[in-house]
């Protein structure tokens, strides 16, 4: 089973670096958002310009895993180009940018090589830091590029770069400032069952928590699954930054939701309250937020105290890849440009929908390195 799983894996991987690859010769400095009819170039509209840093972070896992110089020279030129958004207080997404994708990865590359680089590690800070300046003190939380009344669970994994920016300086009024966001999005947007809201809204002027509400998901009180992806990847994360138990207590809660509301091959619909037929049918899947998933499951495999818990993550996390590897390829479709099919952007605006996602892209790479790593371990 293994041995088989890993070929499958293995020539996942092998196929990425190859779309990856096409996209960055036929289109040279171009960062995609998601694909229309299988293609990156296209006419229709963006929301925010969040998904720069994955293209580029792609890049720099290729090299972690190939050593393949040419992956490092191609990361470093994406990267830079990106460099300037470290000032960018227009959106909330500066740790997908800046801690998932570039110049985290970058740095540590240096790290590696015994030539540690502390100028790349500096812009990480900085880009933390300026996402910190959107923290609206009254509510203790984050505020989302939609509103000063708004907090987005898909900035439990932005505030990472906050904690990172924090821990490196020493800055205990930074730290607590993650913290709270952490704690209010805890209490607010994560449901008792585990389940999550895309959405609280504030009182701009009291910090009062109003509602929950959503922009992607069905309903404002049912679970969008990537926004429950978000969540479960995001507070596993700050968990592995802090040590603070509740995070990973909110993690694991999130897990367990999921666990017990997937399709047993790991593929989550678009919304898990989503209704059995009509155009926003539950039958829609999203590859993308089941990608996201794995990658938090395997990181809670790794760190949840008991057995039982660790065996049940990995297990779902590793048949999720294998079905995204097996079903989801874009090879399966003549001139598809992605290499995860079968992702969601926003549905209600009919875009990106059953297509490829650069979100999707980046975390089902990072998924199939986690995979990788853990098949190639366990076959020794």
């Amino acid at each position: 089973m293994n041995s088989s799983l890993l070929s499958r894996i293995e020539h996942a991987f092998v196929f990425a670096q190859q779309q990856v690859r096409g996209l960055t010769e036929r289109d040279p400095n171009f960062y995609p958002l998601y694909t229309d009819g299988g293609r990156w170039r296209h006419e229709k509209p963006a929301w925010t310009r969040w998904c720069d840093g994955f293209l580029p972070g792609m890049m720099w896992i290729f090299y972690e895993e190939t050593a393949d110089p040419k992956w490092r020279e191609l990361a470093e030129s994406y990267s830079k180009t990106l460099e300037p958004r470290k000032d960018d207080r227009e959106v909330h997404d500066l740790g997908f940018i800046f801690y998932h994708g570039t110049y985290r990865r970058w740095y540590e590359a240096t790290v590696r090589h015994g030539v540690p680089d502390q100028t790349l590690k500096e812009v990480v800070i900085h880009a933390g830091r300026t996402l910190a300046l959107r923290f609206h003190e009254r509510a203790g939380c984050l505020r989302s590029f939609h509103g000063d009344d708004s907090d987005f669970i898909d900035i439990m994994m932005n505030v990472g770069i906050i904690f990172y920016a924090a821990v490196e300086t020493k800055d205990k009024a930074l730290l607590r400032l993650a913290h709270q966001h952490c704690l209010t999005t805890r209490r607010t947007l994560v449901r008792g069952d585990g389940s999550t809201s895309h959405e609280g809204i504030f009182d701009r002027e009291t910090g009062e928590f109003l509602r929950q509400t959503t922009q992607q998901g069905y309903r404002g009180d049912s679970c969008w699954s990537r926004g429950l992806a978000w969540s479960l990847y995001g507070f596993g994360a700050c968990y592995k930054l802090t040590n603070e138990p509740i995070y990973l207590e909110t993690a694991q809660l999130n897990a367990d939701y999921w666990l017990t509301h997937i399709p047993e091959n790991g593929i989550a619909p678009w919304d898990f309250d989503a209704p059995e037929g009509g155009p926003l049918s539950r039958a829609r899947v999203d590859t993308s937020a089941s990608a996201i998933a794995a990658v938090g499951l395997f990181n809670l495999a790794e760190i949840s105290p008991t057995a039982a818990r660790r065996k049940a993550y990995l297990d779902c996390a590793l048949r999720t890849i294998d079905s995204l590897s097996t079903n989801f390829l874009g090879e399966s479709v003549d001139g598809w440009e992605g290499i995860l099919r079968g992702g969601v952007y926003h549905i209600h605006k009919d875009l990106g929908v059953n297509e490829s996602v650069m979100w999707g892209e980046f975390f089902f790479v990072e998924a199939l390195q986690r995979a990788l790593r853990v098949l190639s371990v366990a076959a020794v």
